[in-house]
């Protein structure tokens, strides 16, 4: 819930633009935006619950996390970043305060306020965006830097985290953070293996051309020969209502959620209606959260998680691979998995897992 009186003219902007992007974005990695609710004084958000809390904590009381454990963590991060990139979105505020976790094997990249969606990549931007200690040195320089760049930057800052429980650079000021990262120099501990520390080293070069791309990283030899892989089910998927014109096929989970909302007296036509609204629709949030419920029945179980071996397999997708199989059957459990009846399953369990951010 956020206080309208509260918002300075720079916070609405950044709100405006979160807003804006969430609205548009539906990934299994990252924290689903359902509903808008805005009131003469408050603007609540209703989104997806993530009940683990954040991998900052987990990390900061239970220690490092071993090499399988993170790759499995950060493949999904990066699934993550891969899709937000080729929709021109940059986070800009990597970090593992905004990486959640829905289960231990699970987690979502949220806190979408620095993020902002460029005309192509190669934009040049100049606000310094994110936590200080991930960073990247062109931040410091007080020059434009292209967005992608400072993605992958926070990408390697947060693999270091997770490997060693610990920060590359390390500073009681700010002024003292900016040295360190301009000077470049940071030690790797001794237990994290040769292809984790190349990937680090990798990632995290002082000059943004030569940092590994998205698709770089994803086949690069530390996510080889592992027993964590990430299975096809964290593909991104098609959440957003498609009008009943559509050409397209629809999916066995969309004529269940067109059939329970027609049940519950909601026609395809007042949802044809809704769908310019985005988030700021009830029917569109019905249809969302509906949707949503659908295709993530499995997920705080760990099922989705193979530990078969893989070779040269990440787990990465990219969107365009994703419409290719968003209706297959393998996203989502049987038909007709749950029928509800004012928020309560048969069962008489609360099904809907959204939370609304104080």
């Amino acid at each position: 819930v956020i206080e309208k009186s509260k918002l300075d003219q720079k916070t609405q902007k950044m709100l405006t633009r979160e807003i804006s992007n969430m609205d548009i974005i539906a990934h299994p990695n990252i924290i689903r935006l359902f509903e808008v609710v805005e009131t003469l004084t408050r603007i609540h958000l209703v989104l997806e619950f993530a009940p683990c809390g954040e991998l900052f904590n987990r990390i900061s009381t239970e220690g490092r996390l071993n090499e399988s454990e993170a790759i499995i963590i950060f493949s999904q991060v990066l699934s993550a970043v891969i899709y937000l990139h080729n929709l021109s979105i940059i986070h800009r505020d990597i970090k593992a305060e905004n990486v959640f976790m829905i289960s231990n094997k699970r987690v979502k990249l949220g806190d979408f306020g620095f993020s902002t969606k460029v005309s192509n990549l190669s934009e040049q931007l100049s606000t310094f965006c994110g936590s200080p200690p991930y960073a990247a040195p062109e931040l410091y320089k007080d020059e434009s830097y292209e967005g992608p760049g400072v993605d992958i930057w926070a990408l390697g800052v947060l693999l270091f985290f997770l490997l060693t429980a610990d920060m590359p650079f390390k500073a009681s000021t700010v002024a003292g953070l900016k040295r360190q990262i301009l000077g470049g120099s940071f030690l790797i501990p001794l237990h994290v293996s040769d292809n984790a520390r190349d990937l680090i080293n990798k990632l995290m070069v002082q000059s943004p051309q030569e940092r590994l791309s998205p698709s770089q990283i994803s086949t690069h030899p530390w996510f080889r020969g592992t027993d964590a892989v990430v299975r096809d089910s964290l593909l991104p998927y098609v959440t957003f209502p498609r009008p009943s014109n559509t050409k397209e096929k629809i999916s066995d989970e969309e004529m269940e959620v067109f059939s329970l909302l027609n049940d519950w007296g909601i026609s395809r036509k007042s949802l044809d209606d809704s769908i310019e609204k985005g988030a700021r629709s009830a029917i569109v949030a019905t249809y969302r959260i509906l949707m949503h419920h659908l295709l993530h029945a499995d997920e705080t179980d760990g099922s989705l998680y193979d530990e078969s071996r893989f070779e040269g397999h990440s787990g990465i997708n990219t969107p365009s691979e994703a419409r290719s199989t968003a209706g297959s059957s393998s996203l989502s459990p049987k038909k007709n998995k749950f029928r509800l009846k004012n928020g309560l399953s048969k069962s008489g369990k609360l099904k809907s897992k959204a939370c609304i951010i104080l």
